[in-house]
């Protein structure tokens, strides 16, 4: 049976021994041995089911004397602590096996588990998805005596949202004061609401205020508000949004704050309504006396941008200068990247300078945005010179800056420094994705240069990354229409191995090019090819 595999008092010798002999391995320190009494509560291993199973006397052979005497010494001299067992359960990848050593310290005498090794079997049970089990240990934990604290059921929360599994959000919820002994904390209330309004699970989160209305006697205060509100403007629909805040400040429980003015502002921007969001603004400082971070200039310098309307953007990031507000990198980077798509490279080059002339580091993002920029302008030289200071003022390059560089040069017609940098850099630590490729494959078609194509998706194949499905569908047929049936034939072969399968024309394309050049036997073997693509 399924409960067979739990640790129960009726295991002969031989067993216990094999899982003394795997704690002895795991300390590495101090060999470890236990003896298990024979009338313990065990929990089940890997396929548990939701409660906890009471072991039975059975009656089984005595071990030989001489394990007896072993085992007996070696007891009375060591002990599995609190801290050997988190370090035991920790290390140990198999939840199966470390839900074993969690039922194995138990059963030392005087042994009682704490907060901190239930939540770190709970921890290694929810990784793994091992969710009856988790029920088993949650049922257990009701009749403990020890101090148990609510981040055990965050953290339970989160697995089980990350899951979908979004009632047994709730569930654990509700499980906190039985088993905690104390009301849950605003902390905890705000993060369960957070996780059902994040995954779209209305009616839960309509079903769980309710549930703290009746049963808690709470009232929401702001920071639950907000969720709400961030909710409505994240599905767009600012009416509700601001319906909210109206009853919050009709019901004098609870007033906006800046949190609730960024989120209505961020959701005015997004729907584009930015007239109403520069009269939000002036209403959040003068009537509501709230001043503005620099996050929340962040939302309308960003929204503003995204609304082509980088000047004013601008003198946003000028009016937050004048009211004692420092510009982060995040803003100007937000500036940088509106004057970079209206292709304004020399504003951007004033923001990035003026940026740096205070002593702030750029970022990624905005070297990014400043060598795009310089790409899409013709400006490649400075580009790569950007690329080169990146490197000397010890701001990583990631895969995105890199792809913008490959776009650049082969836009430039630099297809050799571009062939040169996907042979070189990733031998120089830099990772490489499959765009990046894609990038420089799709330009030597548009090319004609379909030598250095094949050669390149041989490379790319090599390294583990497949073109996309119209690029090595365009590539075959190009080398076909320009009679090069042994390079498309080749091509082909690394594709089909990759799980690709051409389009009818493709085919056709091919099995005409073979026979134009009387190359009958390639035309037999291709039809063999389809012949099995098609059987598969």
């Amino acid at each position: 049976t399924e409960a067979s595999s739990t640790l129960s008092s009726s295991r002969p010798a031989g067993t216990i021994q094999s899982n003394f002999t795997r704690l002895k391995v795991l300390t590495d320190v101090v060999p470890v041995v236990l003896i298990l009494s024979f009338n313990t509560l065990s929990i089940t291993s890997m396929d548990l089911s939701s409660s906890v199973y009471k072991s039975q006397h059975s009656q089984t052979r005595p071990p030989p004397e001489t394990t007896i005497t072993q085992t007996e010494t070696r007891r009375k001299t060591k002990y599995i602590s609190h801290e050997s067992t988190l370090d035991l359960i920790k290390r140990e990848r198999d939840p199966q096996h470390a839900l074993e050593i969690f039922n194995m310290v138990s059963e030392q005498k005087g042994f009682n588990h704490n907060n901190a090794t239930y939540a770190t079997i709970l921890q290694k049970l929810a990784q793994s998805k091992k969710f009856k089990a988790i029920d088993a240990i949650l049922h257990q934990m009701t009749y403990e005596t020890c101090k148990f604290h609510e981040g055990i059921f965050l953290n339970l929360m989160k697995h089980f949202s990350k899951s979908s599994m979004h009632e047994r959000v709730l569930e654990m919820f509700y499980a906190i004061q039985p088993i905690v002994r104390e009301k849950p904390s605003l902390k905890c209330i705000s993060t369960c609401l957070n996780l059902l309004i994040e995954s779209n699970q209305v009616d839960l989160a309509q079903q769980f205020l309710m549930h703290l209305k009746k049963n808690l006697n709470f009232k929401p205060n702001t920071c639950i508000v907000n969720i709400l509100v961030k909710h409505h403007c994240k599905n767009g629909d600012l009416e509700s949004a601001f319906e909210v805040v109206k009853e919050m400040k009709k019901s004098k429980i609870s007033y906006p704050n800046l949190v609730t003015y960024s989120i209505l502002l961020g959701g005015l921007c997004e729907s584009d309504k930015l007239t109403e969001a520069m009269e939000l603004f002036e209403e959040m400082i003068s009537k509501d006396q709230i001043l503005p971070d620099a996050l929340t200039y962040n939302v309308l310098i960003n929204g503003f941008c995204h609304g082509g309307k980088v000047d004013r953007a601008r003198k946003i990031l000028e009016f937050m200068k004048s009211n004692g507000c420092q510009p982060n990198v995040f803003n100007y980077t937000a500036l940088m990247n509106g004057f970079c798509k209206e292709k304004r490279l020399q504003e951007a080059k004033e923001i990035f300078h003026e940026m740096t002339s205070f002593g702030i580091k750029p970022d990624t993002v905005g070297y990014t945005a400043l060598i795009n920029c310089c790409c899409r302008t013709g400006k490649m030289n400075e580009a790569i010179e950007l690329l080169k200071e990146m490197k000397e003022r010890e701001c990583k390059a990631d895969t995105v800056t890199f792809n913008v560089i490959l776009g650049g040069l082969c836009r430039e017609g630099r297809i050799e420094d571009a062939l040169e940098m996907l042979e070189k850099l990733p031998y120089e630590g830099v990772y490489l994705n499959k765009a990046s490729y894609r990038i420089v494959l799709n330009f030597l078609c548009q090319k004609g240069e379909l030598n250095k194509a094949t050669q390149l998706l041989g490379l790319m194949m090599g390294r583990g990354f497949v073109p996309h499905y119209a690029t090595s569908n365009d590539l075959l047929v190009r080398l076909s229409e320009a009679g090069m049936a042994e390079n498309a034939v080749m091509a082909l072969s690394r594709l089909v191995e990759m799980g690709f399968k051409p389009q009818p024309d493709s085919w056709a394309l091919l099995v005409e090019s073979i026979c134009r050049e009387r190359k009958l036997l390639y035309a037999f073997e291709l039809l063999d090819e389809l012949v099995v693509i098609e059987q598969d």
